[in-house]
């Protein structure tokens, strides 16, 4: 039987190797643009215009020249073609006053004919996707607050319980920095933008990974007992062995969905699709190549500073017969 926790260094180097780019990134954008990603307006504030032109050449820098009058930031332009194949222009700016917007439209006859019908304007508060982004982050916090005290409960009959718990959420912190680190590099090199979906997209990945998690805890449980005498090592590679099959089963069906909404589905949710896609397989690896080797290298005392403080415990006192 081919030794997978044998290799654990390996998987720990190939996810550094992933994450490191992406912590390199966040820190660029952090310092070019104030944020680590490249946010949406539902969390910066704003306006969205989504604008139809009766006739007449309509191009992206001459919209660009028009909403720069008006418009100190830079602002996202998109082209694109409605259920009749009529062309619309969306573009995201700062919030302007109505008076503002009004001349703004004005300018924009220079370029074409408006057709004012058509044309829908959004405008969005910062304060909610303030409000939306602490939800999230307290969500994941009691999530994983909820995921350690389960897996102690659960696996109480097995030594040194807490360590499942705590080597679950290391694997869901794991996931986290690694599509953090995906959203950062694509807004720096494609203008992909953070929004409530992305939000979505997490806690999606999240309860992935954890399920994942549990289920390989849940077969070593269960082998312990069974294989007393056999080295630990050996009997999580077996627990891993006898569960691989059911999570790549289960997470395939999810894969191929989400591949054939990448090609075929609409542009407005293939970044949600493409951030959810990237981050369950994250987390099917994140499950079976961390989680588990990383209770190995605990429980080997390979963890530097976590065998460092157990050394400073005292051991229990003899207790007299």
């Amino acid at each position: 039987m081919f030794n997978l926790v044998e290799r654990r260094r390996w998987f720990f180097l190939i996810s550094a190797a992933v994450i490191l780019p992406g912590i390199i990134a966040m820190v660029v954008s952090t310092l070019t643009t104030g944020s680590p990603f490249r946010l949406s307006i539902e969390f910066v504030g704003g306006s969205i215009y989504d604008l139809k032109f009766e006739g007449g050449t309509v191009t992206e820098d001459a919209l660009r020249d028009v909403f720069a009058r008006y418009d100190d930031a830079n602002v996202l332009i998109q082209r694109n073609i409605d259920s009749s194949g009529n062309e619309r222009w969306s573009v995201r700016g700062s919030f302007l006053e109505q008076a503002v917007a009004d001349d703004l439209f004005n300018d924009l006859d220079s370029i074409a004919p408006l057709d004012r019908h058509s044309t829908l304007t959004e405008r969005v508060s910062e304060t909610i996707g303030a409000e939306v982004a602490r939800s999230a982050f307290l969500a994941v916090l009691a999530g994983g607050a909820i995921v350690t005290l389960f897996i102690v409960i659960a696996f109480r009959t097995v030594p040194r319980a807490l360590r499942y718990g705590l080597c679950a959420i290391a694997a869901m912190i794991h996931d986290v920095l690694v599509v953090m680190g995906i959203a950062s590099i694509a807004g720096l090199l494609f203008g992909w933008e953070v929004d409530a979906l992305f939000l979505t997209a997490v806690l999606t990945i999240l309860a992935f990974s954890v399920q994942d998690s549990i289920v390989l805890f849940d077969r070593i449980r269960e082998n312990i007992p069974r294989f007393l005498g056999e080295p630990y090592e050996t009997i999580v590679n077996r627990s891993i062995w006898e569960t691989i099959h059911r999570s790549l089963a289960t997470q395939l069906n999810a894969f191929f969905i989400m591949a054939a909404i990448l090609l075929f589905g609409g542009d407005t949710i293939k970044q949600f699709i493409a951030i959810l896609f990237i981050g369950l397989v994250c987390g099917t690896y994140s499950s079976i190549f961390i989680a588990v080797p990383l209770l190995v290298s605990w429980e080997k005392g390979e963890i530097p500073l976590i065998s460092r403080l157990g050394a400073l415990v005292p051991p229990p006192l003899p207790v007299e017969e």
